[in-house]
């Protein structure tokens, strides 16, 4: 069993769909939670119990929500947080990763939307324990061609190396006008390796109409789009959200047939979260989640965690679900896993380059 889980681990992956502040160590959150327990902004003894255990509740879900929105107003905090994030990703072998979030403001601590994006890009830099490459290769500095062969990452004669590139998300309690700065601030970042929007948050929260100027605007300046979309019923938002033509989208667990319909003849890819969507109850249970149906019908499809922390989850556990689940072999994943690259935020030069990671490690493996 132990052998089989290191195969799964050194399969090279793609992650298209993580949040930053929900992919936190389960240990550094119990760290912060009790240090903020002895200031007395928080009850430890409420949360404690909710961080130990693995299999939590939707309730002790949104109760940890909670305690990482207090915790990730600290900008110190933030940096931590994304280098502890990047190197599991790493150690797991995931070679990209889009990591989003919520550029967020504190204006009692001193925290812009600035700001915080500048902690997460610290948090990039101070990564040791792997390679990182977080800018794009046209600004010179992590050029890929420069950055060494990935598929090293493989045999174990190099560091790990991961590519990591940064969605800035909006927020559905947003108006027009902070979504819009969101954008701005995007634009501002593409040399630190922002790449694209999401729009996320309670998806009941907020109308369509107030984020579409901001994301019609981030369109028509060259960033890419991901929407968080049929997360609950909302039939119009979600027929609105496919009509704009979103590079990817995240969940889509209650579209109806004409929006699979839709999405299919526009062949918009869909990012995949199991073990969020069984956990949320959005999906009542595996046999019937629609990764399936638009698997046999060779929809672009990229298997994420959502939130790895939050959730008890890995990337290389949502393979293996997948597969188990699904009765799909190592082989099909691996080519799940490879044709995610034609759905990522970058540029062609870091698919061939991630081509060749997949292509060197499937050289070393039998199938049969």
């Amino acid at each position: 069993m132990e052998r089989e889980m290191e195969w799964w681990i050194s399969m090279p992956k793609v992650e298209l769909h993580a949040h930053l502040n929900g992919s936190i160590r389960d240990s550094t959150l119990l760290e912060f939670a009790k240090a903020l327990g002895e200031k007395g902004v928080i009850l430890f003894s409420d949360v404690e119990h909710v961080i130990r255990k693995n299999d939590r509740s939707l309730n002790e879900v949104f109760k940890l929500f909670d305690l990482i929105h207090i915790i990730t107003t600290d900008h110190t905090k933030v940096t931590r947080i994304t280098k502890e994030v990047v190197e599991d990703f790493a150690s797991e072998n995931v070679i990209y990763l889009e990591l989003r979030t919520t550029p967020k403001r504190n204006d009692s601590i001193g925290m812009s939307k600035r700001s915080y994006m500048e902690a997460v890009v610290k948090g990039l830099r101070a990564v040791d324990a792997v390679d990182v490459n977080f800018a794009p290769h046209y600004l010179g500095e992590g050029n890929p061609l420069k950055f060494g062969p990935v598929s090293d990452i493989c045999n174990g004669t190099t560091k790990r190396k991961i590519f990591v590139r940064l969605l800035l998300s909006i927020d559905r309690r947003e108006t027009t006008a902070d979504a819009m700065e969101t954008v701005k601030l995007a634009l501002e970042m593409r040399d630190q390796g922002v790449v694209g929007i999401d729009l996320s948050g309670n998806p009941t929260v907020g109308d369509w109409m107030t984020f579409l100027p901001a994301l019609k605007f981030a369109r028509e300046q060259g960033l890419s789009i991901t929407l968080h979309c049929g997360e609950v019923p909302n039939p119009k938002e979600i027929q609105a959200m496919l009509e704009f033509l979103p590079e990817r989208v995240g969940h889509a667990c209650f579209f109806k047939e004409d929006h699979w319909e839709n999405a299919k003849s526009s062949k918009i890819p869909v990012e995949i979260c199991l073990t969020s969507n069984i956990r949320t109850g959005s999906i009542s249970s595996m046999d019937v989640h629609h990764f399936g149906d638009l698997y046999h019908a060779k929809h672009p499809l990229i298997l994420c965690t959502d939130d790895s922390g939050i959730f008890s989850t890995s990337l290389s556990g949502e393979y293996i679900l997948a597969a188990s689940s699904f009765g799909l072999g190592k082989k099909e994943m691996v080519e799940l896993g490879r044709n995610a690259i034609e759905f990522i935020f970058a540029d062609d030069e870091t698919k061939r380059v991630l081509r060749e990671a997949f292509d060197s490690a499937a050289e070393r493996w039998s199938f049969d």
